[in-house]
């Protein structure tokens, strides 16, 4: 029999798992796999895709705005209690719009409904609750589709390749589904299998993603929408070739096997490829789980976390781009296993450099027309932007503020939220400066960490000393470990250089 995991294994980076999965194996309902896998012409199928996708958004958005203009007319003639009531339906009904659809649309959409539903903070509760649903496992291939993938790129049927195989997906998510296996020599795997038609589906996400990038500059005149786009294909590109997922993965076990806290499943390299992704099959709590622990454990896991996501930057100078809570399994110590590295962004040295040239101006000397100067070079603001040097400071240091001072804070859902409104938001105190801003290639899945990283430590509560953290992270700076995860992990180090 398989062991008993009871808890979660990343699928193309979106997937919330338990031994309770049930029905995965039925049939899809995306409409991606017609005609894909008996040998139809894969041109028609893919601008039948490309045509129903786009009906669909468009749809959902005429739905929307139909239900908005229903209720705004029925709080005409509605008490105040009333017109709250009928606003949360109004809400409620939409937030299932869009489970409903982007659920059901395998591909570049519905990663990015995903990514909305953990960066909820501050949205309704009745939207909440609703776009939580995308976490979960999305609507799986069956048994039979899932084998033939496997068979058409590794030469056989699972059940010759391993020893054990369960045809039952334990997840389903946006880009490919896991099954467990047990390896021919006795090894627990993870089976990541790519689903048929999945490339199709992200091009033509990719081709809708143009409209609503031109709708944004039109916020944003400052936003330069063609690199932003660019880098995106180049990175979801890049998650949709196992082989390349295969070699970030081996570059993050690599450096951190071994380490106290830090884990990061090993690549089962005879049983991988282009389209079929085996490695270790890790096990541990899920984020739900880790919600209801003392808030000293949620110290120590969210300390892991910011350890190995900014550690990564500066030491590898790669990071792993997609912050979701059902990509870590945690442990009671502290200790976190990271799964899924489809989406992982490598900086030149030149990048990194730029980095700690803004941190430093910023951070350690507060020299601030010196960190303007970066970020025109970085390419963040125009040079002759019509802004003094006060506005600058005002706006940027939100985006430094747990690391400027020496003092413990907590992450709360109140400044996840500001996060959230100092990128997006339009209007308020900053609207001017927002508008000339652009989002230079390099920093565009680097936004990850000021999104979804910060939503998940505020969930957490996450408490500490960030700033004496980070300066242990910092290549710039030498601080002794100011926690004893950091004493370990400073051990952990030292025993590599021996």
């Amino acid at each position: 029999m398989f062991p008993s995991f009871a808890m979660q294994v990343g699928a193309g980076g979106r997937d919330r798992l338990s031994s309770a999965t049930k029905g995965a194996g039925g049939s899809v309902r995306a409409g991606i796999f017609d005609g894909v896998a008996d040998g139809s012409d894969r041109g028609a199928v893919t601008r039948r895709t490309q045509l129903g996708r786009t009906a669909k958004v468009a749809g959902l958005g005429a739905r929307s705005g139909r239900r908005w203009a229903t209720a705004k007319a029925r709080q005409v003639f509605a008490d105040a209690e009333r017109g709250r009531a009928i606003d949360a339906e109004r809400e409620l009904r939409t937030a299932a719009d869009v489970v409903e659809v982007l659920g059901n649309m395998k591909g570049a959409l519905m990663k990015i409904g995903q990514m909305a539903s953990y960066l909820d903070v501050g949205l309704p509760e009745t939207t909440r609750s609703s776009l939580a649903r995308l976490q979960a496992n999305a609507p799986p291939m069956s048994p039979a589709l899932a084998e033939s993938v496997v068979t058409a790129e590794l030469g056989a049927p699972p059940q010759e390749l391993f020893e054990r195989w369960d045809p039952s997906p334990i997840a389903a998510a946006s880009i490919g589904q896991v099954h467990r296996a047990i390896t021919p020599d006795g090894r627990a795997g993870a089976v990541k299998i790519q689903y048929p038609g999945v490339a199709e589906a992200i091009a033509a996400d990719l081709g809708s993603a143009k409209t609503v990038f031109r709708a944004l500059s039109v916020l944003f005149p400052g936003l330069d929408p063609a690199p932003i786009i660019e880098e995106l294909r180049q990175r979801l590109t890049e998650e949709l070739d196992y082989r390349h997922e295969a070699s970030n993965q081996r570059l993050f076990a690599d450096h951190y096997r071994g380490h106290p806290y830090i884990a990061v499943p090993e690549v089962y390299e005879d049983l991988s490829s282009a389209r079929v992704l085996t490695t270790e099959l890790a096990t541990g709590a899920a984020f739900e789980e880790v919600l209801t622990w003392p808030q000293e454990q949620r110290n120590r896991v969210a300390e892991t976390i910011y350890r190995f996501s900014f550690g990564s930057i500066y030491r590898l100078w790669a990071f792993n781009g997609d912050p979701h809570p059902g990509n870590y399994l945690f442990g009671a110590d502290g200790s976190v296993t990271f799964l899924d590295f489809g989406l992982v962004k490598r900086f030149t040295p030149d990048e990194t450099a730029q980095f700690e040239r803004m941190l430093i101006a910023m951070v350690i000397d507060r020299d601030i027309p010196r960190f303007r100067a970066e970020l025109v070079a970085a390419g963040l603001l125009p040079p002759d932007a019509p802004f003094n040097d006060d506005e600058v400071e005002a706006f940027f240091t939100h985006f430094y503020e747990f690391v400027l001072t020496d003092e413990t804070r907590s992450f709360t859902p109140e400044y996840a939220a500001a996060g959230v409104r100092a990128i997006f938001d339009a209007t308020g105190e900053h609207a001017a400066l927002k508008k000339v801003l652009n989002v230079p290639p390099p920093l565009v899945v680097l936004q990850r960490i000021n999104l979804g990283l910060i939503s998940l430590f505020a969930q957490l509560g996450a408490t500490a000393n960030w700033r004496r953290i980070a300066e242990e992270q910092w290549p710039f700076t030498d601080r002794a470990p100011s926690t004893p995860m950091g004493e370990d992990a400073r051990m952990w180090l030292r025993s590599l250089r021996r």
